[in-house]
């Protein structure tokens, strides 16, 4: 089948073996796992881990793509293809008893903040996730109090998990060629918050509005939320940036409210 990449639904398909070798020797597959793949497109990834995972849920958007997977491996009873748009999918409905859901996906650029977001709604389901983005994406979720790149999506990642850059992926190794380069990123969640939140509703808002203007020290982004006094008793220096908030700052922070 020729299949031409669809703009609207940002497809960009592996294509290099040898980048599918390295994300299965990072994986670890194991007989017992239960899988999901977001977006299979060509089945670059479905086919190898239907050759070794008990069970293989897929999850695509693309109609086109849906039948032709379905060709594809029609043989293959583990396989279960779902065709659906991944941000509404409920994936809590794919779990059996108490099995974790191990997920990955070449998710892209345009909805890949919000779907890991939607994936964290079911986080105590999942064990861990196995994902390739845009490299500017997997610096944000793995950056630390500090750096540039250190932000509210860093801050709200790490409430919910660990994040591991593996390793690089260079344009040429998808079909069309991308103008970025793009990375893998391994999330795992943790088993329990690292922090403690009293509102998390409240935790998001305080993170939002300490970022919202990232020059500004924190006196003045969360002016409207909490005054330099309350800041103070905490041990937070009103003065600093949100860049140079822990996890631990934030929550602080959000349990004053």
């Amino acid at each position: 089948m020729q299949h031409k990449a669809r703009k609207r639904f940002g497809q960009n398909f592996l294509q290099d073996t040898s980048v599918v070798s390295e994300i299965l020797a990072h994986i670890q597959i194991k007989k017992v796992d239960h899988w999901v793949e977001i977006g299979a497109g060509m089945g670059a990834l479905t086919a190898p881990l239907l050759d070794q995972a008990q069970t293989l849920d897929v999850v695509e958007l693309d109609r086109d793509l849906v039948a032709f997977l379905q060709q594809k491996f029609a043989d293959k009873q583990q396989l279960r293809i779902y065709s659906a748009d991944a941000l509404k999918f409920d994936f809590a409905s794919l779990v059996n008893y108490s099995e974790q859901l191990r997920i990955i996906g070449n998710l892209p650029y345009n909805i890949s903040t919000p779907l890991m977001f939607h994936l964290l709604t079911n986080v105590k389901h999942i064990q861990d996730m196995h994902f390739m983005l845009q490299k500017e994406v997997v610096e944000r979720l793995c950056a630390s109090a500090g750096s540039k790149k250190y932000g509210r999506l860093s801050v709200m990642m790490a409430y919910f998990c660990s994040a591991e850059f593996l390793f690089d992926v260079p344009p040429e190794s998808f079909d069309p060629i991308p103008k970025v380069m793009s990375a893998i990123v391994c999330l795992t969640p943790h088993l329990k918050p690292p922090v403690s939140i009293n509102d998390f509703s409240h935790f998001e808002q305080i993170v939002k509005h300490a970022f919202s203007q990232r020059r500004k020290t924190i006196r003045n982004s969360l002016s409207k939320l909490l005054t330099s006094e309350q800041i103070l008793t905490v041990g937070i220096n009103p003065s600093l940036r949100a860049e140079n908030l822990s996890l631990d700052d934030f929550a602080r922070l959000s349990n004053l409210g």
